[in-house]
């Protein structure tokens, strides 16, 4: 499993993710991450907001609509994983 590792943008803190998977849905790119490498635990989905030099800027997405249809589709690609 991909580890990386984000910037917290206001405090500069390093925070170390698992990618679970990654997907594209109407042109955009979407991660689905997660602290823990191996059993259960809290898992964000992640939308690639820009590209800048060798830096990708992600940020979290929060609607509530949109994160039910991406647990979808994430859902689907990973058999395995129930996302509540």
């Amino acid at each position: 499993m991909e580890k990386l590792v984000f910037t917290e943008p206001g405090t500069k803190e390093k925070i170390e993710a698992y990618v679970l998977e990654q997907t594209v849905v109407a042109g955009e790119t979407y991660l689905l991450v997660t602290e823990e490498e191996e059993g259960d635990a809290n898992c964000w989905i992640l939308k690639q907001v820009t590209e800048e030099n060798d830096d990708i800027i992600y940020e979290i997405v929060e609607d509530e609509k949109q994160i039910d249809a991406l647990a979808k589709v994430f859902e689907e690609l990973l058999e395995d994983v129930e996302i509540n």
